[in-house]
């Protein structure tokens, strides 16, 4: 008897409390309403009435409500505030409630957007909340306009910033301030736990005052804190400084900004530590030189130089296979204005016991060194590919020894020296090429020419483990720091390079990627790379890739139109590439999925079936706009697949005509290890539709492994569907369980057949069934009793697609 009289007290508590304000908030409602010119509105009810006193005096009432039966308390969740409604989620679902309705009407009402399609919603409170923040931060929307957002007692940043998981800033770094106050430091350290994804989109040029808010919020956040992945979306002219700072914060790399407060929360006994010899080298190799800023910009006047040089011995020696785009280029790689024309020095270097005219260029010793060229061993610094390789020159005889100085140009001549030759230097004496002098400068010495911080003097942090670039155009010193860090970012775990305009930086990229390979503790297991154009074949750079990383589990790489070397009938391309990617086999690697898409033009089979032969723990694989220049290559792949692919369970083909390669197709599906296939957009029944669509039933009948079967977009029509359905017969030993029909031009009656020839056969429920974009709207009672019928046997997911829209589709199947 216990539990009903505490029950009825808390009753009658609640109707106490409630009438106490019951008058004053009845009058306030009817003073507007004698008021109205249309008359006294219906007074709202007594619940109603007690719900909203109560809900406004939730200050001295929390405990109490929070004690109320479940049937009370459900009537006044909708009416508390999203504060209290946030903090009485525990005590809500420990009676039963649910407040998920709520929250997804407060969304419809307050945020007015619609999430995507494509988004899973679990939990409505936390997406609120993290909308609500970003809008609070950004100052987009106004808490006092209403009632359910506005509350004295409570901050909305601070009460929302512990559901925030992802963080986006835009623009001009608008949020990144106010975050670092000191007024903001708890919501700021709420952050810092809660907080693993951190995006950057749209933004433009900022002050040196938001970036170093932006410095001290990335080292909170990343190096103090929990952030694991960081997004760069949409960025049509990056900000080297801000695009620096923002890579080298996330490796993990830390220096205070000058005149920036320190870090409290790095202690006195790390601002002190002096950082290990590791950390400076990790980025800066053994044997690189320090630097102060002096010489480094002495380094940028005698690059300048170097240009206006090399400029001169062109016109001097036109045979020599330096090209001027790749020469500015490369000088503008290493900041240097390519439009001054500074004159070379009058002396230059001498080997010992040798002398130089005075007017002899500075760099005729060492070009007259060496009078053999060999093959290219590194990119040139163009953006495009070059067809041949490019000449280099040795070190001249005695280099080491102690160098002559003459004239006023002696220690202009030293810093000459610096920047082309001992930046340059390997103790092997290994060669250099022409076309590399300023840019190889820049790749082998210290990184603060880049524009880096003094890394040396930086502390090494936590770094996070996801790296993505969206449609972030890449210069030459954008990619070269990226490449710096990537070589020793060991706990990078995956990359994604999208649309960045890399052209032969590629080169250096795959150099960090093996760099970085061999790196003890390397994580990287994930690769997303797509551009627009590549310097190398497609199947050539996923062999280089596969090469460098052997431990990748997942490499998705798109290349969307064909570089000059992939049509053999252009000029200069008639060259091997061997001294590129090699010829040696591809070793063992631990690839389980690989995407590809395929720019226009036949693939080679052969380089294709070297990289599936080495990926035997292959799982899935998607081939994208993938053309072969006869049925026989395709058939080569897919018995490479059969044979050296034995875990393969999804295979994907979109965008390929396979209307040719039919006896192929019928091979998949005989095949019994795979679990799902896809054929998108691919013309499976453009030839021979009636001899085909029976056999290939007759294939899935058999086959009692097969899954899933996609077929979208292959213009099966009716006839094609009801051909399909005998797949579900009662003599079939199919256990297909998911159908995508989308895309294939069926009408209602064709459905509605489907759907009854299903329930004769009595399969029972089999799964998901696909139909969006399919002609249903013109008939819509006949789609509509299909689709009951076909939900008592699946999961039906269509769309109200109008059909109109594929007229000229229509034309051409009649």
């Amino acid at each position: 008897m216990a539990a009903p009289e505490a029950w009825r007290a808390r009753s009658c508590w609640f109707c106490e409390v409630a009438a106490a304000t019951t008058m004053e908030a009845t009058s306030r409602e009817a003073a507007p309403a004698k008021s109205s010119a249309s008359g006294p509105s219906a007074p709202p009810a007594l619940f109603e009435l007690c719900g909203r006193a109560v809900s406004a005096h939730m200050g001295v009432l929390e405990s109490g409500v929070w004690a109320l039966p479940g049937p009370i308390l459900q009537s006044i969740l909708p009416l508390l505030n999203i504060y209290y409604l946030e903090r009485i989620e525990e005590t809500a679902l420990k009676k039963g409630l649910s407040t998920q309705a709520i929250w997804r009407r407060l969304w419809d009402e307050l945020m007015k957007t619609r999430p995507s399609s494509l988004e899973s919603v679990t939990c409505w409170r936390a997406k609120f909340m993290e909308a609500f923040f970003s809008h609070v931060l950004r100052g987009t929307i106004d808490v006092s306009s209403d009632r359910r957002l506005c509350d004295q007692r409570f901050s909305p940043l601070l009460h929302s910033s512990r559901h925030v998981r992802q963080l986006t800033i835009c623009n001009m770094l608008q949020g990144a301030t106010e975050l670092v106050a000191e007024p903001n430091r708890r919501v700021l350290e709420t952050l810092a736990s809660s907080l693993h994804t951190l995006k950057f989109r749209h933004l433009l040029f900022s002050d040196v005052a938001a970036q170093q808010s932006l410095r001290q919020l990335l080292h909170q956040l990343i190096h103090h804190g929990a952030v694991s992945q960081v997004s760069l979306y949409s960025w049509p002219v990056p900000e080297s400084a801000l695009f620096i700072l923002i890579l080298t914060m996330s490796a993990g790399f830390w220096q205070p900004g000058p005149g920036g407060p320190p870090c409290r929360l790095c202690g006195e006994a790390s601002r002190g530590r002096a950082p290990s010899r590791d950390e400076g080298s990790l980025l800066l190799g053994s044997r690189r030189p320090r630097r102060d800023a002096a010489e480094r910009c002495a380094a940028a006047l005698m690059a300048s130089r170097r240009k206006s040089e090399a400029k001169q011995t062109a016109r001097a020696a036109p045979t020599t296979r330096v090209t001027r785009r790749s020469t500015q280029e490369s000088l503008t790689a290493g900041g240097t204005d390519p439009k001054r024309d500074l004159h070379p020095p009058a002396t230059s270097y001498e080997a010992p016991g040798t002398k130089q005219p005075p007017s002899a260029p500075a760099t005729t010793s060492s070009a007259s060194a060496s009078s053999s060229t060999s093959s290219s061993k590194r990119a040139p610094a163009s953006s495009a590919p070059q067809s041949k390789p490019l000449k280099r020159f040795k070190r001249a005889a005695g280099k080491k020894g102690p160098r002559t100085r003459q004239g006023s140009g002696a220690e202009s001549e030293d810093l000459y020296d610096f920047v082309f030759i001992v930046a340059g230097e390997k103790e092997d004496g290994e060669e250099m090429e022409i076309g590399e002098v300023a840019c190889g400068a820049l790749d082998r010495s210290d990184p603060s020419c880049l524009g880096l911080p003094a890394l040396e003097a930086s502390q090494r942090f936590r770094s996070i483990s996801t790296l993505e670039l969206f449609t972030v155009p890449l210069s030459t010193e954008a990619a070269l720091t990226l490449c710096h860090l990537l070589s020793s970012w060991v706990s990078l775990e995956s990359l994604t390079l999208s649309y960045n305009g890399l052209g032969s930086n590629i080169f250096r990229l795959l150099d960090s990627l093996r760099a970085l390979s061999g790196q003890a503790g390397c994580r990287l297991r994930a690769l997303h790379l797509s551009d627009l154009f590549s310097p190398l074949p497609i199947l050539e750079l996923t062999r280089a890739i596969v090469r460098a990383l052997p431990l990748l589990r997942v490499l998705s790489i798109r290349v969307d139109h064909p570089s000059q070397r992939d049509n053999p009938a252009v000029p200069g391309n008639a060259e091997p590439t061997s001294h590129i990617i090699g010829d040696e086999e591809i070793p063992e690697n631990c690839l389980e999925q690989l995407e590809m898409g395929f720019p226009r033009g036949a693939q080679p089979a052969p380089l294709l079936c070297s990289v599936l032969k080495a990926s035997g723990s292959l799982q899935q694989l998607s081939l994208d706009s993938a053309t072969f220049a006869s049925p026989q290559d395709f058939g080569l792949v897919l018995q490479t697949l059969k044979e050296y692919n034995l875990a393969l369970k999804r295979l994907s083909f979109h965008d390929m005509n396979l209307a040719d390669c039919q006896s192929e197709v019928l091979f998949l599906l005989q095949n019994l290890t795979l679990q799902e296939i896809t054929f998108s957009f691919c013309r499976l029944f453009e030839k021979r539709p009636a001899q085909f669509l029976p056999e290939m039933v007759a294939a899935m009948k058999g086959n009692s492994t097969l899954k899933g079967l996609r077929l979208p977009g292959n213009r099966l029509g009716n006839a094609g569907l009801l051909a399909l359905a005998d797949v579900f017969s009662e003599d079939s030993s199919s256990s297909l369980c998911q159908l995508d029909i989308s895309s294939n031009c069926i009408k209602p009656d064709g459905l509605l057949e489907f759907a009854k020839r299903l329930e004769r056969w009595g399969r029972g429920a089999f799964g998901h069934l696909r139909l969006f974009q399919n002609w249903l709207d013109q008939d819509a009672v006949t789609a509509r009793e299909a689709i009951r019928r076909l939900r008592a046997t699946c999961h039906v997911v269509s769309d109200s697609w109008d059909s109109s829209q594929a007229f000229a589709d229509y034309v051409s199947t009649m």
